[in-house]
């Protein structure tokens, strides 16, 4: 099979940057046509920065990188570096990036090579908030039924909220844009946090990383032991949950994960619910199924494919 072209919008964050890796490091399986980035995690100049310090992490420094949208489509923007720390990627020492940012924005990078390529061979990986995605779809909507598939991080329906009671950050950073991703009438995967939280980091696993040797495994166990801190205090859990890798993982090895596919729909305007990813679970309503929400993980598969994967680069 010949790899999957992907474009990878994201606002790089630790578990962004381990995604990242996994993509570059599986050439086979999967071929990066750029990255895009958003402001999320944290601001725009961090992320379009932290998504070129990963790529050189990886030794792809062909990769292209655009910066994108610096605030969601109608709202001020709403940052995590409680988790993430102040640079986004706290926990290694990474050196500032030497490849350029790529000329151009983001969201029209986005339009153009969805019109280059064949119609239904591009699947767009959003790891954080939707805000690219969605100002693409509105300003090109003959893009929409070029995409081949939505694989993205968000949301949650057991597990509901961890920057709200109900709601997942990268949804309500900006709910008006998942609210356009998801009525775009394209093919959607969701890593929501139902399964992420199962694909924890434990110390053992960690450990592994570390013994890779190489740069990246060596850089991925120090953002885990950064990034663990807020999860274990939070959740009580064995370690950090590593949200955004499972996007990539499952475009390499889907046989990994299980869902259910369900109609979702993004809350807009309840102060109580903003960003609630409203998920037909048993099927109580005759909404059309729009989405292939994944609970389940096979973590130990996972993690054999993140470390061998790793030791790649």
């Amino acid at each position: 099979m010949p790899a999957r072209k992907i474009i990878i919008d994201t606002d790089p964050g630790q578990d962004d940057a381990v995604a990242i890796l996994l993509a570059l490091a599986s050439p086979d399986e999967i071929k990066v046509l750029g990255i895009t980035a958003v402001a999320g995690n944290v601001p725009l100049e961090l992320t379009a920065k932290n998504a070129r310090i990963v790529c050189e992490l990886a030794g792809h420094t062909q990769t292209p990188v655009y910066a994108g949208c610096d605030r969601p489509l109608e709202r001020p923007l709403i940052t995590a570096e409680h988790v993430h720390g102040k640079t986004g990627l706290d926990g290694p020492v990474l050196p500032d990036p030497q490849m350029p940012l790529s000329e151009g924005h983001a969201v029209d990078f986005i339009i153009d090579t969805l019109r280059a390529h064949e119609p239904g061979s591009v699947t767009l990986c959003p790891l954080g908030p939707l805000t690219n995605i969605a100002t693409a779809f509105r300003k090109a909507p003959d893009i929409v039924d070029r995409v081949q598939e939505i694989v993205l991080m968000g949301g949650a329906y057991f597990e509901v909220g961890n920057i709200t009671p109900t709601a997942e950050f990268n949804i309500y950073v900006d709910p008006e844009a998942a609210d356009i991703v998801f009525k775009s009438g394209r093919p959607i995967v969701v890593m929501s946090l139902d399964v992420t939280h199962k694909a924890l980091v434990t110390k053992t696993r960690n450990d592994a990383f570390r013994r890779i040797g190489n740069k990246a495994g060596v850089a991925v166990a120090e953002m885990t032991d950064f990034f663990e801190r807020f999860d274990k205090n939070k959740y009580g859990s064995e370690g950090a949950p590593l949200h955004d890798p499972c996007v990539t993982a499952y475009l390499i090895k889907p046989e990994l994960f299980t869902g259910r596919l369900v109609n979702v729909e993004v809350e807009t305007q309840s102060e109580l619910t903003l960003g609630m990813t409203v998920a037909d679970w048993w099927g109580v309503t005759d909404r059309k199924p729009n989405a292939l929400f994944i609970g389940e993980i096979d973590a130990g598969g996972f993690f054999d494919l993140l470390t061998d994967r790793l030791a790649r680069l």
